[in-house]
Order: C-alpha cells, then sequence, then structure tokens
C-alpha cells in the first residue's frame, strides 16, 4: 500500500523484452534506497511494482502484459520521468490517502491553465471509471494523491500547487498526454457491496434496477 505522496522523480533507464512482456530497469533519482530489498513493492507512476533487482541507484522490476495493458507503461520509453514512492511501513505519515497501485485506466490531460501560483487541470477519465470520481474525492494520477475540485460527467479537475509541481512530473505534463488513474478504494468496494448477495450472479454494473431490488431506493 501507498499514499499518493512522492518521494522522488526517476526515470525509465531500460527497457527489456522479456518473453512477450518485459522487465524495466528504473533509476531512482534522491529515492531512499539504503532499506530496500528484493521483492519490496515500489509505485512507478502509481502502478505497484516488485524489485527483482536492486543497485545503489536503481532497480528492476518486471511488468506483465495485463499490467502493460491498462496503464502508460506500455507506451513508455528510455528517458521517460516517473514518479516514484515506497511502500507504506508502520511509521509512514499518511499525507495523502491509501492507494493500493492497481491502476484503473488511463486518463487524459485535456486542459491545463494558471491558476495563481499554482496550475489548474482537467482530466478526461475513461467513462467507465466515472462513477467513481466524486468532488472534494480522492484521485490518485501518476501515483500522486490529489483531491478532485470539481466534475463533470467524465471530466474532472485538480489544483497542483507549486511544490508538487516541482516534486513531481505533473510540472512538465501537457495537454493531451496520458496519465494513470487510480480511483477511491472505497468507492470500488461500495459499488460491489452495494450487490449484496447479488454479487455473486451479477456481471455487470450497479443499475437502478438493482438498487431497488436490493431496497436502496424505492
Amino acid at each position: 500500500m501507498f499514499t499518493g505522496i512522492i518521494l522522488a522523480v526517476g526515470s525509465i533507464a531500460a527497457i527489456q523484452p522479456r518473453g512477450g512482456d518485459c522487465r524495466l530497469k528504473i533509476s531512482t533519482g534522491k529515492l531512499p534506497m539504503a532499506d530496500c530489498a528484493l521483492g519490496d513493492s515500489i509505485a512507478v507512476n502509481g502502478v505497484c511494482l516488485t524489485a527483482v533487482e536492486l543497485g545503489k541507484d536503481y532497480f528492476c522490476a518486471d511488468v506483465s502484459n495485463e499490467t502493460l495493458s491498462r496503464t502508460t507503461l506500455k507506451s513508455a520509453k528510455t528517458g521517460t520521468p516517473v514518479n516514484l514512492e515506497l511502500a507504506l511501513t508502520p511509521s509512514t505519515r499518511l499525507g495523502g490517502h491509501i492507494v493500493s497501485g492497481h491502476v484503473d485506466g488511463i486518463g487524459k490531460v485535456a486542459e491545463k491553465k494558471a491558476d495563481a501560483r499554482s496550475i489548474r487541470f482537467k482530466f478526461k477519465a475513461p467513462d467507465s471509471l466515472a462513477k467513481y470520481i466524486a468532488e472534494k474525492g480522492s484521485i490518485c494520477i501518476d501515483g500522486i494523491s490529489l483531491t478532485v475540485n470539481s466534475v463533470d460527467g467524465a471530466y474532472f479537475s485538480v489544483n497542483i500547487v507549486p511544490h508538487t509541481l516541482q516534486e513531481t512530473t505533473l510540472g512538465n505534463t501537457g495537454v493531451g498526454s496520458e496519465v494513470n488513474l487510480e480511483v477511491d478504494l472505497l468507492a470500488r468496494y461500495m459499488e460491489r457491496l452495494m450487490k449484496g448477495e447479488a454479487a455473486a450472479q451479477c456481471h455487470g454494473s450497479v443499475t437502478e434496477a438493482l438498487l431497488q431490488n436490493a431496497g436502496f431506493i424505492k
């Protein structure tokens, strides 16, 4: 688990094809690697990866086809900057929100404009994820814990303060760029819980009819 508070900006040092998927070598920048061990989880642009090789200033991780199909790592190139975060420990400050590192989908930057010293971004989420994004709720974008300022259909906006612009990749993210999105864990589980016992037979999403049958609305 993670908090969405970025510890360092690293970069893709190498991409090695491996039997249909790939292994990434990540340069870790100022990420504190002294306490890292093989098998540790490290979030790369919000994607939870397992360290299979460690160096003083790098680690390697295998990336499955499932992860490549659901995240922006499929289009990563050597030199691409990435946000990095080590996994939670019992003593970690929970400065953001609970983040699993399991990306739900890919969004796109629709607008970027100055707002005093901050930058206001508007993102377009996949239609299937729009229902999980709420005003003043939490959203994880490329591994960064952020608060949703406003929602309009599948579009939502966030305000990025100068510190976050400086310490993450968002400062250099432009209109049209793709980003990894992870919605709040509570929203995902709430949908499943609302299906009740019907979850075992239900293959679709929550509908008005389902809510009526479950007694949530009349």
